[in-house]
């Protein structure tokens, strides 16, 4: 053998465990980056619960869809092609279409993160806060039961972006439109007496709100 071509030879020895070391490194990398790739497109519970999907035909648990009032992103309080608004309380929705052709002015947009929903839908939600927060008194304070939930009754909407939430904070009592929880600043509900009086003290969450408790 030339000793060029020992040389040679001494290299790719020398190489080769340094080749194999830096392929499972790079393999290594390629895999944790695929890992939090998928779990960061996983929806968590909250941003199931509030609609934040693009696709219109949304599944819980594999079963909820847009006829259970699950809705895709974008929609707003004048599409009533989908059930999530179309089945709320006519006097809530002519409130909130009243409220958002006043925030339009200021180029604010309300977008429905949810609205009506089915009982069996609220009973999935249920299901995914309880696995999500560890008991059913900790998920109590974020999702009622279907029994008692104002969005099966059509009574209550969550509005998303803040600038939305925002407007209402300062003018939804003009219109009887009114958060609730204070754990919940997307949540608004109907309250007609708001319009001369203003809107009610807000509960801490669901568990303190007297209707949860039947």
């Amino acid at each position: 053998m030339s000793p060029k071509a020992s040389a040679r030879t001494r290299t790719r020895r020398t190489l080769r465990p340094y080749a194999v070391g830096l392929f499972v490194v790079t393999a290594a990398i390629i895999g944790t980056l695929a890992y939090q790739s998928a779990s960061s497109s996983a929806p968590s519970f909250n941003e199931v619960r509030r609609g934040h999907h693009d696709d219109a035909t949304i599944e819980v648990d594999g079963a909820v869809t847009e006829a259970d009032g699950a809705l895709p992103g974008g929609v707003t309080v004048f599409d009533d092609q989908y059930p999530g608004v179309a089945n709320l309380d006519s006097d809530l929705l002519q409130a909130l279409r009243e409220a958002a052709t006043d925030a339009a002015d200021d180029g604010v947009e309300f977008i429905v993160d949810s609205g009506w929903r089915s009982p069996e839908y609220q009973d999935q939600l249920l299901r995914e806060a309880i696995s999500e927060y560890g008991s059913q008194e900790e998920a109590a304070r974020w999702v009622a039961t279907a029994d008692t939930s104002a969005h099966v009754s059509g009574d209550a909407v969550d509005i998303g972006h803040f600038d939305a939430t925002a407007w209402l904070s300062e003018h939804g009592a003009e219109y009887g439109l009114c958060q609730i929880y204070r754990n919940e600043l997307w949540h608004y509900e109907l309250r007609p007496e708001a319009t001369s009086h203003g809107c009610p003290h807000m509960y801490a969450d669901p568990t303190h709100d007297p209707r949860m408790q039947q």
